[in-house]
């Protein structure tokens, strides 16, 4: 099995979607960023991120209802799929391992 690569920014966007658990979509994706992370953060970029995520089968989509405070325009809301979970296990149980690895004296 192929280990997964994540650039920094897709990791934060699959973190954010599987936090909002079921309630992700680009607008939220990109306020909780913003909070969490301090960042300025483009809704293209969210959205660009999201496809990417997709393609490699770590997010899932569906089509939301219909609503009027978005003059009829449908959300698309997003969740973690499987890969993306083992995905997002791996990448945590790497950086714990190298993080317990850095001798006491090892950052000044």
């Amino acid at each position: 099995m192929n280990r997964p690569y994540l650039g920094e920014f897709e990791e934060l966007v699959l973190l954010t979607v599987a936090m909002l658990n079921g309630q992700a979509y680009g607008v939220t994706i990109l306020e909780e960023i913003e909070k969490q992370t301090g960042r300025t953060v483009s809704l293209s970029a969210i959205h660009a991120t999201l496809q990417r995520l997709e393609e490699k089968g770590y997010l899932k989509s569906q089509m939301g209802g219909a609503t009027a405070e978005r003059g009829g325009r449908r959300k698309r809301f997003f969740n973690v799929t499987l890969g993306g979970t083992r995905a997002l296990q791996e990448i945590h149980t790497t950086r714990n391992h190298l993080w317990n690895q850095i001798p006491k004296t090892g950052l000044a």
